[in-house]
């Protein structure tokens, strides 16, 4: 074969060395940031600037809030707190459409119900003639 230039079949890959190469030092990190991620100082040092980040970052989040929040006051645009509202009064209409139904549906079982007959139709005296016109 004209690509074959060892004669024994296979293609001559100029890159597999590297390729391999590469795998192998991939192995040995992830073996190594695994072995480093799960240990207990890594999780306290983690932990530490995470609280760090979060005391420091606090204001200027509060001061964005409040920025953002004068905008879309002056855009006329809903805020957070206008779309909490609206989603707590949907489901409280939702809730009493709820009870609704299910009275409905226990009054259509009463009314639905084949009447008993409380009194029966006089029957005809005997002896007695009824009328023709």
């Amino acid at each position: 074969m004209a690509n074959d230039p060892k004669g024994d079949g296979a293609n001559f890959d100029p890159m597999g060395a590297f390729r391999q190469m590469r795998n192998a030092y991939l192995d040995v990190w992830a073996k190594t940031m695994v072995d480093t991620v799960n240990t207990e100082a890594y999780a306290k040092a983690t932990g530490s600037m995470l609280d760090a980040y979060l005391a420091v970052s606090s204001p200027f989040r509060e001061a964005v809030e409040k920025a953002l929040q004068q905008a879309v006051q002056q855009l006329s645009l809903p805020s957070r707190a206008d779309f909490i509202s609206l989603a707590e009064r949907f489901t409280n209409v939702e809730m009493r459409l709820d009870d609704m139904d299910a009275k409905l549906d226990g009054m259509e079982g009463t009314f639905s119900k084949p009447a008993r007959a409380t009194r029966r139709p006089a029957a005809p005296a005997r002896g007695r003639r009824r009328r023709t016109k």
